[in-house]
């Protein structure tokens, strides 16, 4: 764990989430900017991204090595994923506190050993954390290659809004910086000081490359082999591409000029749509969460494993 001790895990109690009544001010609504630019379907570019930025710490990716489903079923673990972010910012206060309880329960089964014999526990404050806070680094990064490019003020509000939002599965104050500033300085310490290459990471890579038709009743098999190119194309150049060039170098990820130009044609491409596009593609929550709401009801958010809460995008 490139020098660092784990430290001995406590359990943490209930106690560590808020009230229904506390968690009425955490949950955002309509006037927020996490609301308005949370769900925007470019934001999926970003979701191999922000599951790399987890799986890497060596806790989550000992998680989802041995309890997750992910190479057998990336799009199930995508949805579960996409469920859970909608959830928890557009299923409104009490859609979120089942959540979240559910979330911190289904977690303190995920615990083991990993292949360099090093215990973990997927409740351990700092992975825990990390797993959230990838996400909203996902959003923000997501709108600035792709998207709405934020301004410094609505980053700002962005944060403390997914902030606060981490206190509803557990994810204590002191456990994020207070500032997005703050948060900057604490997301490049943790790629010098804990993310490490693994299998895992190598892994997601591969699904990405040749991805299999998703679970969209709509999307025939026609459209499929159509779309399913161009989609690989740009999941593996944003994953990559988007990573830090340190933690690139570490896993020994390839990235070319000609594919950060690629990805860049790409992306401004796509910002110069946005006056094109429909409300219902700038979000995307509510048709999402009536297409899901089955799957919701039977609590398939939080059916799996640690980092199964990631890939925000």
């Amino acid at each position: 764990m490139r020098g660092t001790k784990l430290v001995r895990f406590v359990p943490m109690t209930v106690a560590v989430l808020p009230s229904d009544e506390e968690i009425r001010s955490l949950v955002p609504g309509p006037d927020t900017v996490l609301w308005r630019y949370g769900a925007d379907a470019r934001l999926m570019a970003t979701s191999g991204y922000a599951l790399a930025l987890q799986v890497t710490h060596p806790v989550v990716g000992a998680g989802v090595r041995e309890h997750s489903d992910y190479a057998s079923d990336p799009w199930g673990r995508l949805l579960r994923t996409l469920d859970y972010v909608y959830v928890m910012a557009y299923g409104g206060p009490d859609a979120a506190a089942v959540t979240g309880r559910r979330l911190r329960e289904m977690h303190k089964q995920i615990k083991g050993v990993d292949p360099e014999g090093r215990r973990y526990h997927a409740l351990e404050p700092e992975p825990y954390a990390w797993v959230h806070a990838t996400l909203v680094d996902a959003i923000v990064t997501g709108h600035r290659r792709f998207g709405r490019r934020l301004s410094a003020e609505q980053i700002d509000e962005l944060y403390a809004e997914w902030r606060a939002l981490g206190r509803v599965i557990g994810v204590r104050e002191q456990d994020l910086p207070e500032t997005w500033a703050g948060f900057r300085e604490y997301f490049d310490r943790m790629v010098a000081d804990r993310l490490e290459d693994n299998d895992v990471i190598h892994g997601v890579l591969a699904t990405l490359t040749k991805p299999a038709k998703p679970p969209i009743p709509m999307l025939g098999d026609r459209a499929w082999r159509v779309a399913r190119f161009p989609m690989a194309r740009l999941f593996s150049l944003a994953t990559v591409g988007l990573l830090p060039p340190l933690l690139r170098e570490r896993c020994g990820l390839r990235w070319t000029r000609a594919q950060e130009r690629e990805l860049r044609a790409l992306g401004t491409a796509s910002r110069a749509a946005t006056p094109l596009m429909p409300a219902r593609l700038r979000n995307v929550s509510g048709p999402y969460l009536r297409w899901r709401r089955k799957a919701l009801a039977r609590g398939d958010a939080v059916a799996h494993a640690p980092g199964e809460l990631a890939s925000a995008a």
